[in-house]
């Protein structure tokens, strides 16, 4: 199987990351239930073997580069997970994280659940689906998940003032919220600044690579839980995404 997987290989060796055996096995049977279910609802419009290696796999572990999540054993919720990006590759490379896979579409949880089953990534740290919009479960309500997580990590196609208000309520004072952005995204982050210190956070950097061996534009954003998110954030439904802060 190393051989199948000799360029990913390479890519992650670049991160400085060595998968073993099993992690390489974990992988392979991501992939195989990715193109399975594929067949049967939208995951992902990359299906090519090296293309999902690079672009999903590799790509939702870069943030290693720029965060350290072998420091603890961290509470991570991925906010609109969708096919489990960038959080299933993480759990795989970082088995120890607890991890809480939050999104909209039931049937997107279901090929988690058979995800996280086939691979059996519940052997360490704890890893769990959840259903809802992003907005449910930061509220204020007494059984909500608001500031409860060390980490919030987020992938999703979004700007990022509506990806902090979806994202920085989960995230505990003192906790991180990590954006991929897929290209140079400076005029973006500085669009948002001011929402960024409104819900509490501060921009702590903004990290542009290229994906190991390619051309191709990433950028990492780590901002940092400074203070509480004001009770008004998030907005109700919707609204951070159409009246961005």
């Amino acid at each position: 199987m190393r051989n199948k997987y000799e360029l990913m290989l390479k890519d992650f060796s670049d991160l400085e990351i060595e998968l073993s055996d099993k992690q390489l096995d974990q992988f392979n049977k991501y992939y195989e239930l990715l193109i399975k279910w594929n067949e049967v609802m939208n995951l992902t419009a990359i299906t090519e073997f090296q293309d999902v290696c690079k672009l999903h796999f590799v790509d939702s572990v870069s943030s290693c580069k720029y965060f350290d999540f072998n420091k603890s054993d961290f509470s991570l919720i991925d906010v609109g997970t969708g096919a489990g990006f960038p959080s299933v590759p993480l759990k795989i490379v970082f088995p120890h994280l607890n991890m809480t896979l939050l999104d909209s579409l039931n049937k997107r949880l279901n090929f988690l659940n058979e995800v996280i089953d086939e691979l059996g990534l519940n052997s360490e740290g704890s890893i769990k689906t959840l259903h809802g919009r992003a907005e449910d479960y930061s509220s204020t309500k007494p059984d909500s998940l608001r500031e409860t997580f060390d980490i919030s990590v987020s992938r999703a196609v979004a700007n990022m003032s509506t990806l902090s208000e979806y994202c920085l309520p989960y995230v505990k004072v003192g906790g991180t919220f990590i954006a991929y952005k897929s290209e140079k995204a400076a005029d973006e982050l500085n669009a948002a600044k001011g929402a960024i210190h409104l819900l509490g956070g501060k921009l702590l950097s903004a990290n542009e690579f290229m994906l190991p061996n390619s051309d191709i534009n990433r950028t990492i954003c780590l901002v940092e839980k400074k203070e509480n998110t004001s009770k008004k954030y998030p907005r109700k439904a919707g609204v951070p995404s159409k009246q961005p802060l």
